[in-house]
C-alpha cells in the first residue's frame, strides 16, 4: 500500500490556543514548516488543507507544497480530510494534523510501510499521523463532513517509542512542552 502523499490538516480555528497553530513559532520555525519539512524529507508530496485566511502565509512558508482551502472548516476535521482527498485523489495517503508534530522519522517509516489503515501508538493510546488505505479514503468521502473519523475507521496500531507522540498543541500551556521537545522533533 505504499504512498508518497501526505495531507497536512491546518484548517482549524485554534480558538483554545488563541493563535493559528500552523503559524506557532518554535525554535525559529513555524509548526507548518516543522511538519511540512519532515514530510518532504521523507520524499512525500505534501498537500496542506487550510482556511482562506492562512493560505498566503502558508504558501510563503512552504512554496513547494500544494495548498488547498477548505471553504467550510467549521464543519470539522473530517471535512478537512475530505478536501485533501479530493485534491490528491483516492488512494493510500498519510494524514498529519499540524498540531500533532511529535512523531519520529522511524515512526513515519513504519507507517509508510504499512499495508492497511495504521496509526502509531504509545502506552496503549493511538496517535498521529494516520496512514489511510484507499478503501478508508473512499469511505471518508461518502459521509457528512461533521462525522468524526473515529466513527469511520479502525486503524491498526503499531507501538512506537516516540516520547512526544501525544504532544498536542492545543492550549497556550502546550507551547512550553512544544518548546522543550523541539530539538528532538527536528
Amino acid at each position: 500500500m505504499a504512498t508518497n502523499r501526505a495531507i497536512i490538516l491546518a484548517a482549524g480555528s485554534s480558538e483554545r490556543l488563541g493563535m493559528h497553530k500552523a503559524l506557532v513559532e518554535v525554535g525559529g520555525m513555524t509548526l507548518i514548516e516543522l511538519v511540512g519539512e519532515k514530510l518532504q524529507q521523507a520524499n512525500l508530496k505534501v498537500t496542506i488543507v487550510t482556511r482562506r485566511s492562512l493560505e498566503e502565509s502558508i504558501r510563503t512558508l512552504l512554496p513547494e507544497a500544494e495548498i488547498v482551502v477548505n471553504p467550510n472548516p467549521e464543519m470539522g476535521r473530517t471535512g478537512t480530510v475530505q478536501c485533501g482527498i479530493h485534491a490528491v485523489g483516492v488512494g493510500p495517503v498519510l494524514i498529519v494534523p499540524v498540531d500533532r508534530p511529535g512523531f519520529s522519522d522511524s515512526t513515519l517509516t513504519s507507517l509508510l510501510a504499512a499495508s492497511t489503515t495504521t496509526c502509531p501508538a504509545s502506552g496503549g493510546r493511538g496517535g498521529h499521523p494516520l496512514l489511510l488505505s484507499e478503501e478508508d479514503a473512499s469511505r471518508i468521502l461518502e459521509v457528512a463532513p461533521s462525522v468524526p473519523l473515529r466513527d469511520l475507521i479502525e486503524p491498526v496500531r503499531i507501538e512506537v517509542l516516540d516520547p512526544h507522540l501525544h504532544l498536542n498543541v492545543d492550549k497556550t500551556s502546550d507551547l512550553v512542552a512544544l518548546e522543550d521537545a523541539f530539538a528532538e522533533l527536528r
